[in-house]
C-alpha cells in the first residue's frame, strides 16, 4: 500500500533517496519529512525549505524550490 506522493516525494523515489537520509541531513523531525513527501496540505516555511534544498543540492545542485512547491 503506497501513500500518495508530493513532487518532492516522487523526485526522491526516482532518485532512490530515503526519508531517513533527508531527516539526517536536515535535522528535521520524521513527521515533517512525511508531510513534505506525502500528499497533504503542508507547504514548508522558509527555514524548512532552505534546509531541504541545501540537502537535496548535494545530489542535484540545480534544483530549485519551485521544482517541488508552488511559489
Amino acid at each position: 500500500m503506497f501513500k500518495p506522493r508530493t513532487k518532492l516525494g516522487k523526485w526522491m523515489d526516482k532518485k532512490g533517496i530515503k526519508g531517513t537520509w533527508l531527516q539526517q541531513e536536515t535535522k528535521l523531525n520524521k513527521s515533517t519529512i512525511t508531510e513534505l513527501t506525502s500528499k497533504g496540505k503542508h507547504d514548508p516555511n522558509q527555514s524548512t525549505m532552505k534546509k531541504v534544498l541545501k540537502a537535496l543540492r548535494k545530489i542535484d545542485p540545480n534544483i530549485k524550490a519551485d521544482d517541488f512547491w508552488d511559489m
